[in-house]
């Protein structure tokens, strides 16, 4: 096993850190890293803004459902879909790109583009020894996050990502089996073998948080998916991006 694949295979979240912030050496890299990462048709629909000031940082832990690990890490980026830029564009090169830019495919560019540079930076950091957490949480109010990070219109935050040096050794979470989530050729129809797979899972996930609470827990995945789906959350979220100009045609 190469050590790429190690790192990829190793991966877990982490939610506490040293207090120890990042040099400019590592946060450029990661940011490098970043851009290294494949762009549908070069468009390049995203920005990432990294937050430094403490005060900030201390919001945005409180708009993300008051997660302490938002503040305390050793840098804090946030993830943006962006096609602001291609606003600018259109007006450079006095062309009305409007309707391109406002359409349902170009706001999935710019969401795909901005996962995948995502995606780069947390291996990158991984592959230092630094240790990362996604943060979706800054989703349950961007009109604040929009205010407090100044972006403009044609661009959204989508998720912010906390890294940092680790302060705590978590567990490998098990993830679907191979067969459940890789199909050759079409996607598998046979319901009972779904279903046996699912209830397979199922036991492994119990298994997993019985022995890391002490029996304290051993919920199921399915259970988890049915009370986390059964509650709405952030169901403002199409009023927002329209507002932006995004997602409308």
């Amino acid at each position: 096993m190469n050590p790429v694949i190690e790192t990829i295979l190793q991966h877990r979240s982490i939610r506490r850190f040293k207090e120890k912030k990042l040099d400019r050496e590592k946060i450029e890299m990661i940011v490098k890293s970043a851009q290294a990462a494949s762009t549908s048709s070069f468009i390049q629909a995203y920005s990432i803004i990294g937050v430094t000031n403490q005060a900030k940082k201390d919001k945005l832990a409180e708009l993300a459902g008051n997660q302490a690990y938002v503040a305390a890490n050793g840098h804090f980026f946030v993830f943006c879909a962006d096609l602001h830029r291609h606003k600018v564009i259109g007006e450079m090169e006095k062309e009305n790109l409007d309707e391109s830019i406002e359409s349902t495919e170009k706001f999935m560019v710019a969401l795909i583009d901005a996962a995948l540079a995502a995606q780069n930076a947390a291996l990158a950091a991984e592959s230092m020894g630094l240790g990362i957490c996604y943060i979706g949480g800054i989703r349950n109010d961007l009109k604040g996050v929009k205010e407090l990070l100044k972006t403009p219109e044609y661009v959204v935050p989508l998720f912010g990502l906390a890294v940092g040096y680790p302060d705590q050794e978590t567990d490998l979470k098990p993830r679907l089996p191979l067969e459940h989530v890789y199909m050759e050729n079409e996607y598998q129809q046979d319901r009972q073998k779904f279903e046996e797979q699912l209830k397979d899972y199922n036991e492994t996930t119990s298994d997993y948080y019985r022995e890391r609470t002490g029996g304290k827990r051993a919920d199921t995945w399915t259970g988890q998916m049915a009370g986390m789906l059964g509650r709405k959350s952030r169901m403002y979220m199409k009023e927002f991006i329209e507002e932006q100009h995004l997602n409308k045609k």
